[in-house]
């Protein structure tokens, strides 16, 4: 990264692929706004953009990495199977589809969106993306919101591991025995709604922190996901706060500060069940 910009820690996934560790999730960012704020986010020196088929604003993803000249290898993307395209032959389609609203010939990581368990297709999209990723169409591939009976049933049906799954996961819902569970298959954990959709910035642990650091309640909670191990994609449209969530990599947290925030986990699930979400497009 060009001069006073954080330089962002990568995470090996299976394959070899080097991932940012910190990057700029853009679900519930407006389709209107999407090239904005990810123009932002790449001028303040992010190179890691997660979208989805779901969050339609893959397009305007596309459109913004085209507007900021920089080399194709240098901006990580991901993007998501939407449910109502899973199935074989379809999943091949939707691949194509996304690449097309992105601009682009191959996208970085692809993942299944949902297990969807109801429909009965998780499987069958799963070996399509084993097949892409055999091919060379897409350097990884991988899954979200999958449990811990949804990774079995990869592993039982597919010689082709995940090379992460993306659980939503913060302080109050740390999900540590499908972490545990996912580390152990040597599959990387991605967390979204890393900050809590912005509920866990106002608890004590993290404002002391913030206070005694001269850190941002964000940056802290950033910092912890950051020394747990997770890949971390937090969202915002607004660009201070986009350049602050960035500069999260330079701040330190000792272990009293990393154990209370720890212990603020209460299960509090901010979005859907795995184990019934079933919704097609979640826009």
């Amino acid at each position: 990264m060009s001069a006073g910009r954080p330089t962002v820690p990568t995470v090996r996934l299976a394959g070899g692929v080097e991932v940012p560790q910190l990057g700029l999730g853009v679900f519930q960012v407006p389709p209107d706004e999407a090239q904005r704020v990810v123009e932002t986010a790449l001028e303040a020196g992010y190179r890691h953009v997660d979208t989805a088929a779901a969050y339609n604003n893959e397009s305007g993803v596309g459109a913004a990495i085209a507007a900021s000249g920089l080399p194709r290898e240098e901006v990580f993307v991901t993007t998501k199977l939407r449910n109502g395209d899973q199935g074989r032959d379809a999943a091949r389609r939707a691949y194509d589809d996304s690449c097309r609203r992105l601009g682009l010939d191959h996208v970085d990581l692809y993942l299944v969106h949902w297990p969807n368990p109801s429909a009965d297709r998780y499987a069958d999209s799963w070996r399509t993306l084993a097949e892409l990723l055999d091919e060379g169409r897409v350097r990884a591939v991988g899954v979200s919101n999958f449990l811990p009976e949804h990774l079995d049933r990869l592993a039982a049906e597919s010689g082709v591991v995940p090379a992460v799954n993306q659980v939503e996961l913060h302080p109050t819902f740390q999900q540590r025995e499908l972490v545990a569970d996912t580390q152990r298959r040597g599959i990387v954990v991605e967390a979204y709604s890393p900050l809590g959709q912005g509920a866990d910035l106002s608890a004590p642990a993290v404002a002391r922190a913030a206070a005694t650091l001269g850190a941002t309640p964000a940056q802290v909670v950033l910092r912890w996901h950051l020394d747990r191990g997770h890949v971390v994609i937090p969202k915002s449209g607004r660009p201070e706060r986009i350049a602050e969530n960035l500069a999260a990599v330079g701040v330190h947290l000792d272990g009293q500060v990393l154990d209370g925030i720890t212990a603020l986990d209460a299960g509090a699930r901010l979005g859907g069940d795995p184990a019934t979400f079933a919704l097609s497009q979640i826009r």
